[in-house]
């Protein structure tokens, strides 16, 4: 039953609640780049991803995934990567298509589901690295394509990668649609998102005028809406209901087959109640569930700033 009933994190008593757990770490964390070694990553598709490293040679190597709309540069990638690197891991953090400061070649993006490139950059890792051992690292989006991954592979997975630690994790993606889509969400959390998004959509029009029509986009306020328009069409599925049921890493949570922790808060304000998948974890041998009360989305600020809890938890588990 690898239900983690006792969790370590404590709140800062000067930060109560989900939203400013989420937004002041989003904010004000920062990291000094610790993953410098850039290297890009042709694709089977014609299409490319960009990596970043820290690679020593060392016997064990960390593939951390980052959120929705981010990049290896984010601060709690970086941040996870020096806590890593200081306790003996070389770091391999990658960019998902189109996330790396460049857009990609391609009329696709990146989206929930997609483990292929994760399966890419891991098949890339395990060629030109020496690790004995491999663990993964994701957040958010990150932590969903991670689980997906793994649960995908099943018993077949490599017999390199040893454990995975996931944070914030939406692995019921229409649940989290749901959520988000409240007044408040969509104000402060959603308008943010379908900003950057639609930014790409605009410029992948100019590259590729006859696969998205940028008509009405300014329209949109939803995920529902963007992913019906855009995600769906562009990566294969019937409409957004369709994407968000086959992304969903909530469904192959049972049969992973390597040591796979999920951390998500209950004030998660991304996070509806679908995802805190209990009973998965109380009838798997591999997948932790860790659900503490406080922490918010990618948050979990803690009251020495310079203490990142989320690189301790990992450490604590991958160890």
């Amino acid at each position: 039953m690898p239900i983690v009933s006792e969790s370590s994190y404590r709140p800062p008593l000067l930060l109560p609640g989900g939203h400013l757990q989420t937004i002041v770490p989003a904010l004000y964390r920062k990291a000094e780049r610790v993953t410098r070694e850039r290297e890009r990553l042709e694709l089977a598709d014609g299409d490319f991803l960009d990596l970043e490293w820290r690679r020593e040679g060392r016997g064990s190597l960390a593939i951390l995934s980052h959120g929705l709309e981010g990049s290896a540069g984010a601060s709690y990638i970086q941040s996870m990567a020096r806590v890593l690197s200081a306790r003996g891991w070389d770091v391999l953090a990658w960019n998902y298509r189109g996330c790396s400061g460049e857009m990609n070649r391609l009329p696709r993006f990146y989206h929930s589901g997609a483990t292929e490139d994760l399966s890419a950059v891991i098949e890339h890792a395990l060629a030109v690295h020496p690790a004995e051992r491999i663990d993964l690292v994701g957040f958010s989006l990150g932590g969903n394509m991670t689980l997906k991954y793994l649960g995908e592979k099943g018993a077949e997975v490599s017999p390199v990668l040893g454990r995975a630690v996931a944070f914030s994790v939406p692995c019921d993606l229409a649940c989290s649609s749901r959520t988000l889509d409240t007044a408040f969400n969509r104000e402060v959390y959603m308008r943010r998102f379908i900003k950057t998004l639609a930014d790409k959509v605009r410029r992948k029009h100019v590259m590729f005028p006859d696969d998205l029509d940028p008509k009405g986009l300014e329209k949109i306020r939803t995920f529902r809406e963007f992913d019906d328009r855009y995600t769906a069409p562009l990566h294969g599925f019937r409409d957004a209901e369709d994407y968000w049921e086959r992304s969903s890493s909530k469904q192959y949570l049972s049969v992973i087959r390597v040591p796979a922790l999920m951390v998500n808060a209950r004030n998660d304000p991304f996070l509806g109640r679908g995802c805190f998948p209990e009973d998965e974890a109380e009838e798997s041998p591999f997948f932790y569930l860790e659900a503490p009360s406080s922490g918010g989305h990618v948050g979990f600020p803690t009251k020495d700033r310079g203490e990142f809890w989320m690189g301790q938890r990992a450490i604590g588990f991958l160890e």
